[in-house]
């Protein structure tokens, strides 16, 4: 890695925990792109419908959903370095059952326990960035570690759809999952487990100085019915979940955040069949574009970050709220037209445009959901989060291949994905208008979780 690249990322220990952790995101979605790139060769080998493949990228959701609950207790109370490692290594044996599938029913039963595995990466990684990463630098690192969700699906649907072509379905499987125990090995020797709350606390432990400053000079005070009254350690799961559900900027980056994946779910599992059949595109020309629209979106992760904190710095206290809200507003706005229209030359740079502001989204909204909880809680919190995230990541696929073929009027499923992209649209525009909400009540939110954690600043580690 170049000296220029490492000091940008923060020096060689901060680049190294970003790039594991990207990883770790990046196999993660991997799995996805893969299914995404091989629906034809699935639906030929094992004659299935769109809905049973959407079915395949639901499961994962679904019951990572439930597994995240477990989860999320766990990342509190144990090492979370080993907890992600571990987890890694089960996702890559799943991996490697699902490529031996003889039918849709064995291949559905490997994804039933690759989800199970897959709710550990959310909870672990959140938990571990507000660790190792200073509030005021949380959203641009976040963007760079986020950025491992598009490389991993861009790396499954180029590496998964060639290999499908060329070799087999099942190859693509093996491939990554080969691929990811080779990451468990590094996580578990080149990734240090940080002390609790070293960059969490307002006391004197760390970073949230510049909050403090900010909340004060805005002349805001904490909500008592938000700050903790009890050692966050001793809470159990349902006391948690009432106490990270109380906090109102929190319910709606939850929301939120739901929203947006829920629409890239459904992207990411039919946007190349759906392309290739309304536009005439062939496999060889999109996996030509593919790279374009991937670096796009990778582009829009790591600047959505980097401007909210810069904003943040510059004294907008509620940037991580507004940048969000913008970028889901301008995602709608530009599908839209591409959608509409039946010209690929048109339609792609749109679609390129469009994911770029959709990716921009997520690095501050993560940011935000560390700046208004407590350090001790936010393995629990993410885990709520991720339980809504994965739900609507879940029904995504599902109700976008069912709506397709309801929709399609006899013209070819192309027709039934473009009516279906364009209804899900409105949800992706409204989340717009509900993160004006937020830019009210997260001032305050900030306030309560440095209140909370001068309460409670320390524990066992």
């Amino acid at each position: 890695m170049g000296t220029a690249l490492v000091d940008r990322l923060g020096g060689s220990r901060r680049a190294r925990v970003v790039v594991l952790l990207a990883c770790a995101l990046a196999l993660n979605a991997a799995d996805t792109g893969v299914i995404g790139a091989i629906v034809h060769e699935l639906r030929r080998s094992l004659h299935i419908t769109n809905t049973q493949i959407g079915v395949l990228t639901a499961v994962p959701a679904a019951v990572g959903a439930v597994a995240t609950v477990p989860v999320g207790q766990l990342t509190d109370r144990v090492p979370r370095v080993p907890l992600l490692a571990g987890s890694v290594v089960l996702w890559s044996l799943a991996m490697v059952v699902g490529g031996l599938a003889q039918s849709y029913e064995w291949l559905l039963a490997s994804r039933v326990a690759l989800g199970a595995v897959t709710a550990t990466a959310g909870p672990t990684v959140a938990s571990l960035i507000g660790d190792y990463v200073p509030p005021e630098e949380r959203a641009g690192t976040y963007g760079r570690i986020l950025a491992g969700e598009l490389v991993g699906v861009g790396f499954g649907l180029l590496a998964g759809g060639n290999i499908a072509a060329f070799v087999s379905w099942r190859v693509a499987f093996w491939f990554v999952a080969l691929l990811g125990l080779g990451l468990a090995v590094l996580l578990w020797r080149m990734l240090a487990e940080p002390e609790r709350g070293a960059q969490g606390s307002g006391t004197g432990r760390g970073g949230r100085e510049l909050a403090q400053r900010q909340v004060d000079m805005a002349g805001v005070t904490a909500d008592p019915r938000n700050v903790l009254g009890m050692d966050p350690e001793r809470m159990t799961l349902l006391q948690a979940a009432r106490h990270v559900l109380g906090i109102r900027t929190n319910v709606i980056i939850i929301v939120a955040s739901a929203v947006g994946y829920f629409f890239f779910a459904g992207l990411r599992t039919f946007a190349i069949v759906f392309v290739q059949e309304r536009y005439a595109v062939g496999r060889g020309e999109l996996s030509a574009f593919l790279p374009v629209i991937g670096l796009a979106a990778l582009a829009g992760v790591l600047l959505g970050g980097r401007l909210a904190d810069r904003l943040v710095r510059a004294g907008a206290i509620t940037a991580r709220v507004t940048v969000p809200g913008v970028a889901f507003a301008v995602s709608a706005l530009l599908f839209l037209p591409g959608l509409l229209t039946g010209e690929a030359l048109i339609a792609l740079p749109l679609f390129t445009l469009a994911a770029a502001a959709l990716a921009a989204a997520n690095p501050p909204l993560d940011a935000v959901r560390l700046d208004v909880v407590h350090f001790r809680l936010w393995g629990r919190a993410e885990s709520i989060r991720t339980i809504v995230r994965m739900a609507g990541e879940a029904a995504a696929p599902v109700l976008f291949g069912w709506l397709s073929g309801l929709l399609d009027s006899g013209r070819g499923s192309a027709t039934g994905l473009d009516r279906v992209f364009l209804l899900a649209l409105l949800p992706l525009a409204l989340n717009g208008l509900l993160l004006l909400r937020g830019r009210r009540t997260y001032p305050q939110d900030v306030a309560s979780a440095l209140e909370s954690e001068r309460r409670y600043a320390d524990g066992p580690a």
